[in-house]
């Protein structure tokens, strides 16, 4: 008889997470600081694929501190943004100054994903409890009785772990593969009128200290520093327009953005050298129409989508992690992972979610709609309320923090689960 190519592990654990980007390793973090054992499966490896969103807010700058990783994922390499503006033309439409926030988070951070997402997985692997499975990507879930016990995943076609888990936690992004195998849609819908074409240029020296929208006819661009040294832009064009934008060619989408930006316009000339250097995001609202299950939860992108306006993803992300964290400890606790358990952490964010989506659509309306004169001169009058008046320190401060500002449950953290600890590490 042939020899099975497959190498069969079998692995025990309270928590699987699926999927390490924010939420999952934050959430990760969270738990193993509470004594649960926790098995994290990442399909990639040394986190090798794109990240468009990397603007932090106020709010989850606040959290990663409350976890105490903040300063190391700084040291990294990040950029201290001092607000957020839109502009059309040389007139500035919207001026939000977050230094009107309480400090020390009173600035918006760029920060690039790879370096929070390694100082998390940092963080964890210094903790008992902990295994790591890189490379790994979920091939099925296992049931009984109706209730999640656990998954399947399998690395390079060559090794299947088995692991048996209390709950796993689906925290694999947008297009989450744990959702589809457990039945759950997506419930996408087409919520923005818009997409966006992202892209970087080197730019020493000429760093902007904001996140700016320079709005250009139907189109717009959104410009922020990121480390080290570069400008990250998204080109915000009409929904399905890309294909005709492709068609004409670089030469022309280069025109169209050097018109829109004409202080970066030498850049996009020198750097800006064919169309595999644009990488087109599916802008799009979802919210699954369950995020629990018994013995499963979704959270951040794998339950709800949004889009990149308002730079509210890893804010999300972060605080989905900090209400489910106390859920599953207290779920573990009692041995009881019904879906009417676990619902508790659906009711307390689905509602906050449904609002970030609803803001997000006024904004796109706002800054990005049509309407000619005079919907330009009523766009206008309610920015610049927004820019002096105190109204518009609390928009910044809602946008900041979110509708529910979010805490991490240190309370639940057990001394022999304190940072230092020897962790299980990873499972090559």
């Amino acid at each position: 008889m042939a020899r099975s190519p497959w190498q069969d592990t079998t692995v025990r654990t309270d928590v699987l997470v699926v999927g390490a980007g924010p939420a999952g390793l934050a959430l990760t973090l969270m738990l193993l600081r509470s004594g649960v054992r926790v098995v994290l499966a990442e399909r990639s490896t040394a986190f090798r694929r794109d990240f468009y969103g990397e603007i932090l807010q106020p709010g989850g700058q606040q959290l990663l501190d409350q976890l105490g990783v903040l300063d190391g994922a700084r040291r990294r390499g990040a950029r201290a943004l001092a607000g957020f503006q839109v502009l059309d033309g040389d007139k500035v439409l919207l001026d939000i100054d977050y230094g009107r926030l309480p400090a020390p988070h009173n600035t918006l951070l760029a920060l690039p994903q790879p370096h929070l997402l390694h100082e998390l997985l940092a963080a964890c692997g210094r903790l008992p409890g902990f295994t790591y499975l890189d490379g790994h990507r979920i091939s099925a879930l296992t049931e009984q009785d109706g209730r999640c016990t656990g998954a399947e995943v399998t690395r390079l076609g060559t090794r299947r772990v088995r692991i048996r888990a209390s709950v796993v936690v689906a925290a694999d992004g947008r297009f989450s593969k744990t959702r589809a195998l457990a039945g759950i849609d997506a419930g996408r819908g087409e919520a923005f009128d818009h997409d966006v074409a992202w892209f970087t240029l080197p730019a020493p020296g000429r760093a902007t200290g904001r996140v700016r929208v320079h709005r250009a006819g139907p189109a717009a661009v959104l410009v922020h520093d990121t480390h080290p040294d570069r400008l990250r832009l998204g080109w915000t064009l009409p929904h399905g327009s890309w294909h005709r934008a492709a068609a004409a060619g670089i030469g022309a989408i280069k025109r169209e953005l050097a018109d829109a930006l004409p202080q970066f316009a030498d850049l996009l000339h020198e750097h800006l050298r064919g169309l595999g250097d644009l990488t087109l995001l599916d802008v799009f609202a979802a919210s699954a129409r369950t995020w629990t299950r018994d013995g499963l939860v979704l959270v951040g992108d794998a339950a709800h989508t949004h889009g990149p306006l308002g730079a509210q993803g890893i804010n999300l992300a972060l605080q989905d992690a900090a209400v489910l964290h106390p859920v599953l400890v207290g779920a573990l606790a009692a041995g009881d992972v019904r879906r009417e358990r676990l619902a508790a952490f659906e009711t307390a964010r689905r509602p906050v979610c449904d609002a970030v989506t609803r803001m997000q659509r006024l904004q796109a309306k706002a800054f990005f709609g049509a309407g000619g004169r005079p919907a330009a001169f009523v766009r206008a009058r309610a920015a610049s309320v927004i820019t002096r008046s105190s109204l518009g320190a609390r928009i910044t401060a809602r946008i900041a923090y979110g509708p529910t500002p979010v805490a991490v449950g240190t309370a639940l953290f057990t001394a022999n689960a304190a940072p230092g600890g020897q962790g299980s590490g990873r499972a090559a």
